[in-house]
């Protein structure tokens, strides 16, 4: 089992942190085997399929190059003339080869790792001059696979090869009897058969080699129960970090509810240990809104700002205990609470309206508070507190 320079063992899977921060370093599965069984493949069909146009048209360029009159070879420009020439013609002849080798080399590579560029392969590292390194990696699983597909392929192209040449035999042997022209047309046939099924017998090392390597990367990439943890915390932030985002989040929400207490029309309370604000603008909106609400010292704060600013306190235990419940921040208040409400508040307006010479309404007695609302999360009833 892997372990890291602590010790533990890596049993756990790659993240997709981890994948990704692999992949920006360039450590992608990649098989030398896929890569070379491609190629050799793509080579022998090209080859198989434009390399009789090839040689005839090669042909071609180089009775370009011997058929020249005699006086021009004492030219020197007639003589770079007739090189450029060729050489372009030679080119042109190797191009559509040329683009189909480079395809196969770049969609091979990708087809296992998909496409990565890396800066950081590309950087020296003063390690990789380290001969105990080189030492570790040879006798390293690695490089113990590495000597096995080294011998398996020479036995399976030795086998391969000695096959096609027992199958070959009898028309290698025929070709002294036959005509230049088709004997080596017969060679072309014979060589470029051979090097297709010599380049396909290549497949089974690639199939072995392929979940080799891309097992290999998810080993190397491995991690350990700590640093999934760490790479969490980092992802997510600690723990302290995070509560103590909590607890100032929970401030300055609770500074801004404060500030919301002078603007009430009415604080419901228990009396000490709930306390409610309530604001209603008859012309804005359709029912009156929770602009704070608080048990215990929350509670206790709300009451002290209502108070310092004139704002009436009404004790009503099981209203302010069904409202704290049942009721957001900057919500209106439940449906089944608008009777109870609408006392409440039509007290407060008439209390107001007294303050400027009026007849002071008689406070409301029995507030009305549906059995659906009389419980808290703990089983409150209407007495407790």
């Amino acid at each position: 089992m892997a372990e890291n320079q602590d010790g533990q063992e890596k049993t756990e899977q790659a993240t997709p942190k981890r994948l990704e921060e692999a992949r920006r370093k360039g450590q992608v599965p990649r098989s030398r085997e896929l890569t070379t069984m491609a190629m050799l493949l793509a080579a022998a069909v090209s080859l198989s399929l434009m390399g009789g146009k090839m040689i005839t048209e090669m042909g071609a360029v180089m009775r370009l190059g011997l058929d020249v009159e005699r006086s021009r070879l004492f030219d020197p420009a007639a003589v770079l003339e007739i090189a450029g020439h060729a050489l372009i013609q030679a080119l042109q002849l190797m191009v559509p080869f040329l683009i189909v080798m480079l395809l196969v080399a770049v969609a091979a590579p990708i087809a296992l790792g998909g496409w990565s560029f890396s800066t950081e392969a590309l950087g020296f590292k003063f390690d990789k001059l380290n001969p105990l390194s080189g030492l570790k990696k040879i006798f390293a699983l690695r490089g113990t696979v590495e000597l096995l597909k080294a011998l398996a392929k020479f036995l399976l192209i030795g086998t391969v090869g000695g096959l096609l040449l027992w199958h070959f035999l009898p028309q290698l042997m025929g070709l002294g009897r036959e005509e230049v022209h088709a004997g080596l047309a017969h060679v072309g046939n014979i060589l470029s058969t051979s090097f297709i099924w010599l380049s396909a017998s290549l497949v089974v090392i690639a199939a072995i080699d392929v979940p080799f390597q891309l097992w290999e990367h998810a080993k190397n990439l491995k991690m350990t129960r700590q640093e999934v943890r760490d790479e969490n915390k980092n992802i997510e932030g600690k723990p302290e970090v995070k509560a103590r985002v909590r607890s100032l989040q929970r401030e300055i929400a609770q500074r801004r509810m404060m500030s919301e207490v002078p603007k009430a029309d009415v604080v419901i309370t228990n009396p000490t240990h709930y306390a409610v604000a309530l604001r209603y603008d008859a012309d804005n909106m359709a029912a009156p809104i929770v602009v704070a609400k608080g048990v215990e010292l929350v509670a206790s704060q709300i009451r002290t700002i209502a108070q310092a600013n004139d704002v009436p306190l009404f004790e009503a235990p099981p209203l302010a205990r069904a409202l704290y419940y049942s009721t957001e921040i900057e919500q209106p208040v439940p449906a089944g609470l608008y009777l109870a409400v609408a006392q409440i508040l039509a007290y407060v307006f008439q209390l107001r309206a007294s303050a400027r010479g009026g007849v002071v309404p008689e406070r409301p007695q029995d507030v009305p508070v549906p059995d659906e609302f009389f419980q808290g999360p703990a089983g409150d009833q209407p007495g407790d507190h």
